[in-house]
């Protein structure tokens, strides 16, 4: 089968690889949609420790079954055409983690596309139970959304955002533009994002949002109720920080850099209420599947389609100038625009 392959910092290719055979209580889905994620471009520079080369990247997918391997509930959940997206992150199953609602941080988890070959390519495997049939009404395009609404969604839920709150968002990227949406479904009216891109944050106002290129843009002693570091950088965790109230509550997803320094003593000062974000539980995924049925939340008009033999070219332009783009979506039909 025809595979974008990861080789090395900067370097990507289509070669023929061996099309997966999927094992017990496995499903082989025929990708037709597979974005790209914030993670994979620093994996694609060499940045990332979890991606390795050689290696198939791409978790945030849909497609259609092909086939389902034998044992579990899968042949009596799918049939062969099935219009499916998945949940990429695949656990044990039996540690404490995952047996009290947090399968998110299983010791033995596995990622689609670092750990196991993913979806930049024309067919993937997965484990059956974390795969989901797609509405009639919910298109490809919609489908591959699930996966990074779902941070989204955990983001909120850890956050337990008030319809009152005032919410800051550092980053106008794809998860703070998800941030954003997902707040909106809790009610939130009163949500500033600040980014550097200006193009991205006139997507991020076209969704209801006050945008600002530096917080100190904003009226002089305004506070926060809450905030979310959609970065990872050293800056913008400690502005979030700074911006919340006593009190106020923190969210860090971004992974930009590994370490920060922190004003700690004002943290514990002011009872700053600080946690880690990270991935979804599948309760979240699910949400978020239901939440792209409802039509609560589109990125389509900010999506891009580029076939999957342009992928190197679609990573050079994410990194170097995104413009009003939020997701490319790579496609393995004959939808989307190549890139130069």
């Amino acid at each position: 089968m025809k595979a974008l392959v990861y080789e090395g910092p900067s370097t990507m290719n289509i070669r023929e690889v061996a099309k997966p055979v999927p094992g017990p209580n496995e499903v082989l889905i025929r990708v037709e949609r597979v974005g790209i994620c914030g993670s994979e471009l620093s994996g694609f520079l060499g940045h990332n420790s979890l991606r390795k080369p050689p290696l198939i990247m791409g978790h945030e997918f849909s497609g259609v079954v092909e086939q389902v391997g034998s044992g579990g509930d899968g042949e009596a959940r799918f049939r062969r055409g099935d219009r499916v997206t998945a949940n990429p992150l695949v656990s044990c199953g039996r540690c404490r983690a995952c047996t009290t609602g947090a399968a998110q941080l299983c010791p033995e988890r596995q990622l689609i596309g670092a750990h196991r070959p993913g979806a930049f390519a024309e067919y993937v495997a997965i484990a059956e139970k974390n795969v989901y049939r797609l509405d009639d009404h919910v298109s490809f395009d919609e489908g591959a959304f699930a996966e990074p609404f779902a941070c989204a969604v955990h983001i909120c839920k850890l956050l337990r955002p008030l319809p009152t709150d005032r919410l800051l968002i550092m980053g106008a990227g794809p998860i703070g533009l998800l941030a954003l949406q997902a707040a909106k479904v809790y009610g939130l009216q009163q949500v500033v994002v600040v980014d550097i891109n200006e193009q991205r944050l006139e997507i991020a106002k076209d969704l209801g949002a006050v945008t600002v290129t530096r917080v100190s843009s904003l009226v002089e002693g305004q506070t926060f109720d809450a905030a979310i570091d959609a970065v990872g950088m050293e800056l913008t965790r400690q502005t979030c920080v700074e911006s919340v109230r006593p009190g106020g509550r923190v969210i860090f997803t971004g992974l930009h850099e590994e370490t920060s320094r922190l004003p700690i003593n004002k943290m514990i000062r002011s009872e700053i209420q600080m946690t880690g974000a990270f991935a979804y539980h599948s309760d979240d995924f699910e949400t978020a599947l239901q939440w792209i049925s409802e039509g609560r939340v589109s990125l389509s008009p900010w999506t891009k389609l580029a076939p999957l033999e342009s992928g190197s070219a679609c990573f050079d332009m994410l990194i170097k100038n995104p413009g009003k783009i939020a997701k490319i979506l790579m496609t393995l039909d004959e939808k989307g625009e190549f890139v130069q």
